[in-house]
């Protein structure tokens, strides 16, 4: 399992994270953004796709703010996607807890996401790769209360990191294809 890291706040983040995504992008990704606006620590994912729509991301993407993909509708929505894109590869992306002095990292692995296991939910694994935001610490055991502290800044700015990831991802592997 391989897997690159990079704090949202380093000037470079976008690149590190875009030179590993190059290797499991191609015309045959779908996106796949997990979480739900309802709640801050929550909203990564979709803030992610709907940022990838809005900048017209030439790639499928699924799990927006307006129609996001969360714990009540994962399985309709991965058989749906599975449906339409037969023979396609999932990046997943998602929130997760982590270590506090953590908090602000961005993750791109070789390997799926398991959404809910932050908060003992049982969901099936999205994606053949991942990026994951750590949005809070593991040691608060109610991530999605209404009190949490979770900034919708720090939530924005990792965002804007993942877009920028996954469009100069795509850029590398399209420009890679275009040498050989």
């Amino acid at each position: 399992m391989n897997k690159v890291k990079s704090n949202y706040k380093s000037k470079l983040a976008y690149y590190k994270l875009a030179y590993f995504l190059k290797d499991y992008i191609n015309e045959n990704t779908v996106i796949v953004c997990i979480g739900t606006d309802k709640y801050i620590g929550d909203c990564l994912g979709p803030l992610v796709g709907t940022l990838l729509k809005t900048n017209h991301f030439p790639l499928p993407v699924y799990g927006t703010i307006e129609d996001p993909i969360h714990a009540l509708n994962i399985d309709n929505k991965l058989n749906e996607i599975r449906l339409n894109h037969e023979n396609y590869n999932i990046i997943g992306i998602d929130a997760c807890l982590g270590n506090r002095e953590n908090i602000g990292e961005i993750q791109a692995r070789d390997f799926p996401i398991h959404p809910g296991k932050g908060v003992g939910k049982s969901l099936p694994n999205v994606g053949e790769s991942s990026i994951v935001g750590i949005v809070d610490s593991n040691a608060n055991e109610n991530i999605f209360s209404c009190t949490n502290n979770i900034r919708l800044s720090l939530i924005l700015s990792m965002a804007k990191v993942i877009l920028r990831s996954l469009m100069h991802g795509y850029y590398l592997y399209y420009n890679d294809d275009l040498l050989v």
